[in-house]
C-alpha cells in the first residue's frame, strides 16, 4: 500500500470523525444557543445561531473541496482546504474565553473538547501533507 493510500485512510477517518463530532457540536450550539454562556456585549466573537449554522456549512464545504483536491493529487490545495476546515473545531476554544463556560454540563464539554481535538488533528494532517507532498505525489502514481 502506498503512502498516499495510507494517508487517504487516515484522512478519511479523521474527516469522518470530525464531521460526526461537528454535527453534534454545531446542532447543540444552534438548538441550545440560549444555554451557552453569552459573551460580553461587543465581544469580538459573539456569533448568532444563524451565523453558527451557516459556518458549519462553509467549513464542511471546505472539507469536501479538500477531498476533491486530494483525490486529484493537488496536495497543497487540499491541505490548505483541510487547514481551513480545521478552524471548525479549533474555534471551539472560543467557548472557554467566555465567563461561565466551565459551568457547562459534562456532555457539552465533551463534544466541544473532542471537536477542538479533531481540529488539531486535521490541522496536523494538513501540515504533514504539505511537508510530505513530494512523497505523497510520487507514491500516488506508483504501481502496486
Amino acid at each position: 500500500m502506498s503512502t498516499f493510500d495510507r494517508a487517504t485512510r487516515v484522512l478519511l477517518g479523521l474527516l469522518g470523525t470530525a464531521f460526526v463530532v461537528s454535527v453534534v457540536h454545531y446542532i447543540d450550539n444552534v438548538v441550545n444557543y440560549a444555554d451557552y454562556p453569552a459573551p460580553e456585549p461587543g465581544a469580538l466573537l459573539a456569533p448568532t445561531a444563524v451565523v453558527i449554522a451557516a459556518a458549519w456549512f462553509v467549513f464542511t464545504a471546505a472539507a469536501l473541496g479538500g477531498l476533491w483536491l486530494w483525490f486529484r493529487r493537488s496536495i497543497i490545495g487540499a491541505a490548505l482546504a483541510f487547514a481551513s476546515y480545521s478552524i471548525s473545531g479549533l474555534i471551539g476554544i472560543g467557548h472557554y474565553t467566555v465567563a461561565g463556560a466551565i459551568g457547562m454540563p459534562w456532555w457539552r464539554h465533551t463534544h466541544v473538547v473532542v471537536d477542538i481535538l479533531c481540529g488539531i488533528a486535521v490541522l496536523g494532517f494538513a501540515v504533514w501533507a504539505i511537508v510530505r507532498r513530494d512523497a505523497l505525489r510520487a507514491s500516488s502514481y506508483a504501481e502496486p
